[in-house]
Formats: structure tokens, sequence, C-alpha cells
């Protein structure tokens, strides 16, 4: 079982990610969906600011070095991304996507676990 002190740099990187990828599809929504300087669409503009100002103060409070957080803060991405893009815009990842993704959670398990001996 994790360590608390790993639950904790878990929960940190997991509401990360969300921020991080809901910001940036609240602003790509802002872009591709609204035209002119209108409330709505400056009102997108500040809440993907928001979240991503979220996003990048729960990736730097998270309770590890920055070296360490990186491979598991990216497959965490990853997986976060194509629960957002599903929940946003209705896409499914297709085979490609699930392969490299696959690799991806693999590279980043591998750069965050593997200790080699000093």
């Amino acid at each position: 079982m994790p360590s608390s002190g790993a639950l904790q740099a878990i929960a940190f990187l997991i509401a990360a990610t969300v921020l991080e990828v809901s910001g940036d599809a609240v602003i790509r929504i802002a872009l591709r969906d609204h035209e002119g300087i209108t409330a709505a669409r400056l009102g997108l503009f500040v809440l993907g600011a928001a979240l991503l100002f979220g996003y990048g103060s729960f990736l730097n409070l998270a309770p590890l070095e920055f070296g360490e957080v990186v491979g598991l803060y990216i497959a965490t991405l990853f997986i976060v991304w194509q629960v957002i893009n599903f929940a946003f815009f209705r896409v499914l990842p297709t085979l490609p996507i699930l392969a490299g993704g696959a690799l991806i959670v693999v590279g980043g398990a591998i750069v965050s676990f593997w200790k080699t001996a000093p």
C-alpha cells in the first residue's frame, strides 16, 4: 500500500492534470465556438486562465522533486487528457492513440519508479 506522502503526491498530480486539461478545453471552446468580443467568450478565457493557474499551483505544490514528478505527471496527463477529451468533445481515442498512450504510461512509470543504485 502506498504511503500517505505518495498518495498526497498522486492527489496533487491528478488535480494538476484535471485543471490543466480542463483549462485547455475551456480556452479551446472560447476560441472555436465563440466569435468577437462577447461576455461569454471573455468569461471562458478567464475561467480557462484560472484553471491553468490552478494547474501550475498544484503541480508545483506536489511534495516531490520536479525531476521525479515529470514521468508520473506525463502518464497521468495522457490519461486525463483522453477522459476530458471525451467529456468535453465526445471524442474517443483511436487505436493509434491508445497504443501510443500505453507507451507514454509505461515510459512515465519507468522514469518515475526505476531506481538505479548510486
